[in-house]
């Protein structure tokens, strides 16, 4: 359990020898895009020779994109046998549970940003798609497999290896990384980004949409807006060292092939 230090280390942040560690920002509903990196991760990682390989999705696999339901079937029916799989809870799988649940608040906000894309990929009619009807919440129920419910419940707050943390949204300034705020840690923005503090270790996240990765002093921001950018990023992470795996090439393949250009936020 790693706890609160305001000392920045002299030493770079490092993983147990063995390990190596790839994180993956916000998938968005783009099935594609994951199926692609997870390829060039495990490609990678056999390059690399034997180690104890660690795969963490950093929240918000759902929403926005077009196959949010076909990405929870995937997940939950094996990922590729060649790591250990994390999956943390973004913001978005809150949301999504919290308006399954029947919150009508958490319902509407949902459908806003992203959960309509949701639903749709589940096949409920657009008809259906009223947060102020009362039967449309149970209509959403019915079409969400059972397994799916469980596996997003299971999604975990955090996840620590070595010197580094990993979290959707970031953690908030000046308190333990044990005692942060579930919230905070799927949701927190502002306070998070502009702290130049050191957290107790290398923080790790997703949540904000940057164009290119941001490896800063005393956190590690891979959210590249997949779901309209086409670029999906992971952090490769092993000893001390680090590298950057992402989509670039699909995406530019998938431009010459329909002449669409990529959506730059």
């Amino acid at each position: 359990m790693i706890g609160r230090s305001a000392r920045r280390p002299s030493r770079e942040p490092t993983l147990p020898e063995g390990q190596r560690i790839y994180a993956i920002g916000d998938v968005h509903g783009r099935l594609d895009l994951m199926t692609h990196l997870l390829a060039r991760i495990r490609a990678d990682d056999l390059a690399r020779g034997p180690a104890e390989t660690h795969v963490i999705f950093l929240g918000d696999l759902i929403d926005r994109g077009p196959h949010s339901a076909q990405i929870l079937d995937h997940v939950s029916k094996g990922l590729p046998g060649f790591a250990t799989y994390h999956l943390l809870m973004g913001n978005h799988e809150e949301a999504m549970l919290r308006a399954l649940r029947g919150e009508a608040d958490a319902a509407m906000g949902w459908l806003q940003f992203g959960g309509a894309e949701t639903l749709e990929s589940y096949g409920v009619p657009e008809s259906a798609l009223d947060p102020a009807d009362p039967g449309s919440v149970p209509r959403w129920r019915r079409h969400v497999p059972l397994d799916h419910l469980r596996l997003l419940t299971g999604f975990q707050d955090s996840i620590s290896f070595g010197d580094y943390f990993f979290v959707h949204a970031g953690v908030r300034p000046d308190v333990p990384l044990h005692k942060q705020n579930g919230s905070d840690l799927r949701w927190i923005r502002k306070k998070f980004l502009e702290s130049r503090r050191y957290h107790g270790a290398m923080v790790v996240h997703g949540h904000t949409i940057s164009p290119e990765p941001e490896l800063l002093e005393n956190r590690i921001g891979i959210d590249t807006g997949a779901y309209a950018t086409g670029k999906l990023t992971a952090l490769g992470l092993e000893g001390s060292g680090r590298w950057i795996l992402d989509t670039a090439d699909y995406r530019e393949a998938e431009v010459a092939r329909t002449g669409e250009t990529a959506t730059i936020l």
